[in-house]
């Protein structure tokens, strides 16, 4: 068999397709080293004073929130008064305990706690009150229910929520908060007669009520502990 014959010329395109791939893959590779050496120079942490702590994607510590401790509860309570102070001494007593997100928890208790009441929803009751709390809002359920009694009721807002006292001790610490809001509040009889409140006026309503927790239990929720209605 001759040279001519044996030698076959796609081989040639293949040879030059394959240093071409080569040739490629090294400049894409070289690329992009070079892109991810220079990258730590582009990217840097986001901080609460870096001004763009919403851009989407940035997540920032819990502690880039913190405000300095003469103002950490500007807002939750008053400046210099005795809930201040007892807010510093649950804070030193728990050092997850954070003002704002308490009042948030508070708020919601507020609005679930009325809801459940009304309803009877023990269940709900008993997950928020402490023992001796859910006692006396059960009786009052059993004692309405037994008369055949309904109680329509519905919280319109909550105009504010402030600490109005506070106190820690090695096994509890305990947050008051003044509720001022507006109630839609009607009982009705168990034919259906309107017997006390209105289902269409609102009435401006200020509630004390005490919270508390064992700082040193695992269980982060805090209980109501004791109700009072503001005069």
């Amino acid at each position: 068999m001759s040279i001519d014959q044996a030698f076959d010329p796609s081989l040639l395109i293949f040879a030059a397709l394959a240093l071409f791939v080569l040739w490629k893959l090294r400049s894409v590779l070289g690329e992009r080293t070079e892109r991810d050496q220079s990258a730590p120079s582009r990217v840097q942490p986001v901080s609460a004073a870096s001004g763009s702590e919403n851009a989407p994607g940035n997540v920032i510590a819990p502690a880039a929130f913190q405000p300095p401790p003469a103002e950490r509860w500007t807002g939750i309570a008053e400046k210099d008064s005795k809930a201040w102070a007892g807010l510093d001494a649950v804070a030193a007593a728990d050092a997850g305990f954070s003002g704002p997100a308490f009042i948030e928890g508070a708020r919601k208790a507020y609005e679930m706690i009325i809801a459940a009441f009304a309803k009877g929803d023990r269940e709900t009751l008993g997950r928020l009150l402490s023992p001796h709390v859910f006692e006396n809002f059960a009786a009052e359920i059993s004692a309405r229910e037994s008369r055949g009694e309904t109680l329509e009721s519905a919280l319109v807002s909550i105009d504010s929520a402030m600490v109005e006292d506070a106190s820690a001790s090695a096994d509890l610490n305990s947050v008051t908060v003044r509720f001022a809001s507006k109630l839609i509040s009607a009982r009705r009889d168990k034919d259906g007669q309107l017997i006390e409140g209105s289902p269409e006026h609102t009435i401006p309503t200020v509630d004390l009520w005490t919270f508390a927790r064992n700082p040193k239990a695992q269980d982060p929720n805090w209980k109501l502990v004791a109700t009072e209605t503001a005069s």
